[in-house]
């Protein structure tokens, strides 16, 4: 017998406004979508149709499902064990970097394949570069250091039409050089998008995900591995979040005036002092903090450029309209 019914928000008002998922997921939508999602889906202890969240095939199967009924994407799929991202997220973080680009550019969100931007370290899911291009119709370029993830990236873009000829696929050879080696000669970008490693290390990714499984199950639990997946080099580096972001904001400085927007997201708002503090030593022209909410969640982008305000309007009036 199922518990009485729990009360949910018909709009989830903390995601963006043109965020496709701000109502409750229509699970008869994203079945007739992908069958492969049926298995997946069954009531919960409200009564609900929900899936198990703690279950990564099943994460990964509402997913493909999502893609594929609100994007049109045919084909998506990713290896074992790598990084599988909520789509409302990054969506929400798609939607915001529109919004940075429109600040500069009268208002009016600037659209089309001539858009370009670079999304540092794409990963095997190369959800960034489907969700700008299908909303915004930007095109990519995506940088990774894992060669399976590279793989996997390259099989998504060659199986979709609509992403042909639109993401390219880049491997970064020394993955302290974050924008070394992926920038061509005379090669210009209107942003940059990163969501970095957040962990310093594996042992802290178990630890943190162990705290949420205890919390959210109420019972004793010693063991678990993410729901989401992930590899090493997608989930933890040295110096996790802030060394990888201070790293961005040292080496941006060299590509001043390719790229309009450099932005990376912040998961900790702790490490905001910090990396204004090295952004005061470069010194960009404009810094921006966008903040984003999900649930409980608060996430932070964090954005700066190099361009002078008459440099900004030059490149809006050449590029964007």
């Amino acid at each position: 017998m199922s518990k009485a019914k729990k009360k949910h928000p018909a709009i989830k008002t903390q995601l963006h406004p043109r965020n496709k998922h701000r109502q409750r997921y229509d699970f008869d939508r994203l079945i007739k979508a992908s069958p492969a999602l049926t298995e997946f889906v069954k009531p919960n202890k409200y009564g609900d149709l929900s899936i198990d969240f703690f279950n990564p095939a099943a994460v990964k199967a509402l997913n493909k499902a999502l893609l594929q009924a609100h994007y049109q994407i045919e084909y998506w799929d990713i290896p074992p064990h790598f990084l599988c991202p909520p789509i409302p997220g990054r969506a929400d973080h798609i939607h915001y970097l529109a919004d940075l680009l429109a600040e500069s550019n009268g208002g009016k969100i600037p659209t089309g394949e001539t858009i370009r931007g670079l999304d540092i370290g794409m990963g095997a899911n190369a959800i960034y570069p489907i969700l700008g291009h299908q909303e915004y119709g930007w095109s990519f370029v995506g940088s990774e250091i894992d060669k399976l993830a590279t793989l996997s990236a390259e099989k998504i873009v060659a199986g979709n039409p609509t992403l042909k000829d639109k993401v390219e696929v880049r491997m970064q050879q020394n993955p302290r050089n974050i924008f070394d080696g992926i920038f061509g000669k005379d090669e210009v970008f209107d942003f940059t998008i990163c969501n970095p490693p957040f962990y310093e290390s594996e042992q802290a990714v178990r630890q943190e995900h162990l705290r949420k499984m205890k919390n959210l199950k109420k019972n004793r639990i010693t063991k678990a591995a993410p729901n989401f997946g992930g590899k090493n080099r997608e989930l933890w580096c040295d110096g996790g979040e802030k060394q990888f972001v201070g790293d961005m904001i040292r080496r941006s400085k060299l590509f001043s005036g390719t790229c309009f927007w450099f932005t990376a997201l912040v998961s900790r708002a702790a490490h905001l002092d910090a990396l204004y503090k090295m952004l005061a030593n470069e010194k960009p022209t404009e810094v921006k903090t966008i903040s984003m909410a999900q649930g409980n969640k608060t996430s932070q982008i964090l954005a700066w450029t190099f361009l002078s305000p008459k440099q900004q309007k030059i490149w809006a009036e050449a590029r964007w309209r």
